[in-house]
């Protein structure tokens, strides 16, 4: 009996350790990275990406935007522009607004599915800038978005981009800098970490707890929380339309986006993204902030919340234009490029053109 007994935990140890080498097994491979090469696409993969040892679950813990995003989005107010006839081929915000820094920054979400808040704040940030002609660069507080917006959706465990807009209308949001720094009334305390073998951060573990709803400021920041408000004068959706959501982006600045994230996302380093390969691992929210063609390729121009040692400095360019992912189906105003990518514009790659959301800044 005794034999038997211990013969079933010895099975059942088994196929526990199994589950955990599965949910622990790269998701991403060196076959993946050469099949979407070989393929000759619009975008380039790379071996090194900070993601090749990252299990799905691990991955798919950074994807925050929450299901239902798009039953939300519809409640919201859908803005139409009248296009103007001189729209630019090319358009980045940087070089519009360049007394505008924030324009220029890749965050980093750490080990929590913040990216629906990052997404928001980010572009917020630069719309204050904007719309004060400069007078004003507020470094907008993720962290007070993600542990004090209760309607907003579950924190690290994901949210909905437009309640975070909404939030900043109705309850205002203060300032706060990136993990390890004392810029603001509320910095991020959700450390960035390593994603990869190059060790320049600590790496990351688990998913990110998160933080605790605090309404006051860090020692040493001479201005009280409520005074350090900030708040929107009015939020709304953008039309799904590739002119519409240029038109608001070249008039009022960066607006937030959401996509479908696959497979083969992380992977990206250079080019044009468009889906080649790989299963959906979730949405994930972004900021758009300009447009352009590259090798007859439209795209829009995108910074990411992973911090610059993904994708091109932290930016991505994706297929414009054919709601390539869905990104232009889902917009609220270290990962790729130097935190930016592009994605192929005009044909909704993912999903990216059909639910932008953004809003105009209250000044005092």
């Amino acid at each position: 009996m005794l034999v038997r007994l211990c013969f079933f935990i010895s099975l059942a140890l088994v196929a526990i350790n199994g589950r955990m080498l599965k949910s622990h097994r790269p998701l991403l491979s060196l076959n993946l990275v050469n099949e979407i090469n070989s393929a000759q696409t619009t975008w380039k993969a790379s071996a090194s990406s900070k993601f090749m040892s990252w299990s799905k679950e691990s991955i798919e813990r950074l994807m925050g935007v929450h299901p239902d995003y798009y039953n939300q989005h519809k409640q919201l107010e859908v803005l139409e522009h009248d296009v103007p006839n001189d729209l630019p081929e090319t358009f980045d915000a940087r070089e519009q607004w360049p007394n505008c820094p924030t324009l220029k920054e890749v965050r980093d979400q750490g080990s929590c599915g913040s990216c629906w808040a990052f997404g928001a704040v980010e572009a917020m940030s630069d719309r204050i800038c904007i719309a004060s002609n400069g007078a004003v660069n507020a470094h907008i507080s993720a962290e007070d978005l993600v542990s004090c917006c209760k309607l907003c959706g579950f924190g690290c465990n994901g949210g909905f981009p437009q309640a975070a807009w909404s939030y900043f209308k109705k309850t205002g949001l203060v300032t706060g800098g990136n993990f390890e720094t004392s810029e603001g009334c509320r910095p991020y305390t959700i450390a960035s970490c390593d994603h990869h073998v190059n060790k320049t951060l600590p790496p990351c573990q688990g998913e990110g707890k998160t933080p605790s709803c605090t309404k006051d400021c860090i020692t040493g920041y001479t201005i009280a929380y409520p005074e350090d408000k900030h708040f929107g004068d009015s939020v709304y959706s953008i039309k799904s339309n590739e002119q519409q959501i240029q038109t608001e982006i070249f008039k009022n600045g960066p607006v937030e986006g959401a996509f479908t994230v696959y497979a083969d996302f992380p992977l990206y380093s250079s080019g044009v993204y468009k889906h080649t390969s790989g299963s959906s691992l979730g949405g994930h929210a972004i900021k758009i902030l300009g447009w352009g063609v590259e090798n007859s390729t439209p795209y829009w121009l995108v910074a990411n919340s992973w911090n610059q040692d993904w994708g091109d400095n932290g930016f991505f360019k994706i297929l414009r234009g054919k709601n390539e992912c869905g990104i232009e189906s889902a917009w609220n105003q270290d990962w790729g490029d130097n935190g930016f990518f592009k994605i192929l514009r005009g044909k909704n790659e993912c999903g990216i053109e059909s639910g932008i959301v953004a809003g105009a800044p209250k000044l005092n």
